[in-house]
């Protein structure tokens, strides 16, 4: 039988369609001290799923697959032609964050890594992980050499850039690991300054993380109930997620921007006046299969009406006083929050 190389999984990833591929070796323990830290001081925000008792499974990839000896670590691009949210200044429309344009990546890399397993079968015990598997994933696609941790905690390639999925397969093979590559964000600021709502803070060991209860994408997309009225003026025109940290991104200004079909935009910025007028089975069929569902239809309203608030148009008071009459009291108050916004006449 021949033997199964790392190289030859790598060549496997790549055939799959994956534009990085690495294998970091299992190490039980692996930056363990700095999530801990950061889950400690409740930085997670309402996002039980990253606190509660599967918390404790990523302290030791073993707990998901007891046989696994290395992790194939991949990337997939998702980066395109069309302008960064910081060169975007239509108030009329609602910015919806790059990863989310288009087909939801978990099926999509799940598909690619099923079929590198495909290939190893009755080679190897394997497991298949795509961000909904409690593994530090950022962490070992370090080790596997995919790029370095930001100040803005994205994986970010010297070459590529940080517009990736990641995906991850614990594998029973024992194979010969990457190197993690240097930190090579170095003095620079500049994700820490743009970010709207200051959510990248220093840490006391002299790194920086990311406080999700500041963050945009965590309003937008993980917090359920309402936005804190300090905070909404800063999330702009973004009504699902943020990629502000990733444009300024010395790093991505010479990033490739090509991608797959399946992830560019099926509606780039749609018109913010539309989006308040679906109903939730539009909602539904429009965002269906597409990581926007994920805020739901409530938050996504919720969303689009502080988007309008924000952009201060006269224009927007019928949706929003529709949306203030409705029946949802958290999309109602952030609807009257956003009419005390509105410039009266402006167009």
């Amino acid at each position: 039988m021949a033997i199964t190389t790392a190289q030859r999984v790598k060549d496997l990833a790549r055939e799959a369609g994956f534009d990085l591929a690495g294998i970091a070796r299992v190490e039980p323990g692996l930056d363990w001290a700095i999530y801990k830290e950061w889950i400690d001081g409740g930085r997670a925000g309402e996002m039980r799923y990253l606190t509660d008792h599967r918390a404790d499974i990523r302290l030791d990839p073993r707990r998901i697959l007891p046989s696994a000896r290395s992790i194939v670590c991949v990337g997939k691009r998702y980066n395109g032609p069309l302008p960064y949210s910081t060169d975007f200044d239509s108030t009329e429309r609602g910015w919806i964050s790059r990863y989310a344009w288009g087909d939801d990546y978990h099926l999509l890399i799940r598909q690619g890594l099923a079929q590198v397993a495909a290939k190893l079968q009755n080679k190897a015990n394997c497991r298949i992980c795509v961000d909904t598997a409690p593994l530090l994933e950022r962490s070992y696609a370090r080790m596997a050499g995919l790029g370095w941790i930001g100040k803005n905690t994205c994986l970010i390639h010297e070459g590529k850039g940080s517009w990736f999925f990641l995906g991850e397969m614990l594998t029973s093979l024992e194979l010969e690991p990457d190197t993690p590559p240097p930190d090579r964000c170095g003095t620079c600021t500049r994700c820490i300054d743009a970010c709207p709502t200051q959510a990248i803070i220093p840490t006391p060991g002299g790194r920086y993380t990311l406080d999700s209860r500041l963050c945009i994408s965590y309003f937008t997309i993980e917090l359920r109930g309402s936005i804190p009225e300090e905070n909404r003026s800063g999330i702009g025109q973004h009504v699902f997620g943020c990629d502000i940290c990733q444009d300024v991104c010395p790093w991505n200004r010479r990033a490739p921007t090509d991608c797959d079909a399946e992830y560019r935009p099926r509606e780039f910025a749609p018109p913010l006046e539309r989006l308040a007028a679906l109903t939730e089975q539009e909602f539904r069929a429009m965002y269906r299969d597409t990581p926007v569902s994920r805020a739901r239809y409530r938050g996504f309203l919720r969303n689009v009406a502080v988007a309008m608030g924000n952009s201060r148009l006269a224009r927007f008071r019928p949706a929003l006083e529709k949306l203030a009459a409705g029946g949802d009291e958290v999309v109602a108050e952030h609807a009257r929050w956003a009419l005390g916004r509105l410039i009266s006449g402006n167009e």
